[in-house]
């Protein structure tokens, strides 16, 4: 039923918002703190979402109610160069920006009117990369350097080596999860970050819940809907699109999932006494701010995600691309956070 992936979705999304802003889950900030602050407790939260959400999606797919083999983080034919690129612009500009599309979402829900050029610049730009004037090129460059593997997974390329297809499975699952879980309770502080840790088991639910509607509870043969989790650069442009022209569109998990998250963070803020508006402190700002916004908008089109797309979704599946996609925007934070070009810190989102 149509109804159903667009109303999970919405709560789905409406989870998200209030668990991203009462935790600050994001990928930028945690790296940020990591590396400038010695503070890792949200990069080890980030790390238990992601170790759950590999367990959660690795084991609906492997019972057989979700094909995650028919999502776009799975498709035999990929273009690592371009994923790379893609990731490596999105994590500078989520630098430039201070904050991922996730998080921009989650700001404006508690007045950070800065979030909204963001968003709405972010859309602009995805929309150009993937339809409109910078699609030519990406086609272009898409078509000179993709490949085609038999192996596009992890446990793929080890069942290569004559590993039966669910041992491999099992195997690789439990070595990557159990890998992230070690390294995020191997540090005492976090341990005792109760709220960081809830807010990683429930993002990882949410990506797990995210799979479960489109791949199965939204399974319709008849109407077929893309088989994917949490997301949000494609998602962001959809939703700027159906604000414009929604008599001519239909409603999608990823739009309901944009809308959701919105509200719950603006619904969580009001209860909570943290809603106040802020804008720019200088026109320098909001130049960054938007390079950093068009940068994530066109980087997340080239890579098929964003650092919840990409790094929650797309690694859940343990897909080949999604590693190259996370590596380029790893690399790409790392060069506006720690790099040789130092970039003077942005007003406090």
């Amino acid at each position: 039923m149509p109804g159903i992936p667009v109303s999970a979705g919405f709560a789905i999304g409406l989870a998200f918002g209030v668990v991203g802003l009462l935790s600050g889950f994001c990928l930028m900030s945690s790296l940020r703190d990591w590396w400038t602050a010695n503070d890792g407790r949200k990069v080890r939260s980030y790390a238990v979402a992601l170790a759950v959400a590999i367990l959660g999606t690795q084991f609906i797919a492997g019972v057989g109610f979700v094909d995650i083999a028919k999502s776009i983080y799975l498709q035999p034919s990929f273009s690592a160069p371009l994923i790379f690129a893609g990731g490596l612009l999105f994590g500078f500009g989520m630098v430039l920006s201070n904050g991922c599309a996730s998080r921009a979402l989650v700001l404006l829900g508690k007045g950070n009117l800065r979030s909204l050029v963001v968003i709405a610049i972010i859309g602009i730009a995805a929309q150009m990369t993937l339809k409109g004037l910078v699609a030519p090129a990406r086609l272009a460059v898409l078509q000179a350097t993709q490949t085609t593997s038999a192996a596009v997974s992890a446990p793929a390329l080890l069942a290569t080596m004559g590993i039966d297809e669910f041992v491999a499975r099992i195997a690789v699952t439990l070595i990557a999860s159990g890998a992230l879980l070690f390294f995020a309770f191997s540090d005492g502080q976090f341990r005792r970050a109760y709220g960081q840790i809830a807010a990683g088991l429930a993002v990882g639910l949410l990506v797990t819940a995210g799979w479960l509607t489109t791949g199965w509870l939204g399974a319709d043969e008849f109407n077929p809907i893309p088989v994917t989790s949490l997301s949000f650069v494609s998602p962001i442009a959809d939703s700027l699109q159906y604000t414009m022209l929604s008599t001519g569109l239909t409603l999608s998990f990823g739009i309901a999932l944009v809308a959701g998250v919105l509200s719950g963070s603006l619904v969580t803020a009001i209860v909570t006494g943290r809603f106040k508006l802020e804008g720019y402190t200088s026109p320098n700002h909001m130049v960054r701010s938007i390079s950093g916004a068009a940068l994530m908008g066109i980087g997340g089109a080239m890579a098929y995600g964003c650092s919840i797309g990409q790094g929650l979704t797309g690694l859940s599946t343990l897909g080949m691309p999604s590693f190259i996609a996370v590596a380029g925007i790893i690399s790409g934070a790392a060069l506006g956070i720690r790099g040789p070009v130092v970039i003077p810190a942005l007003a406090t989102r």
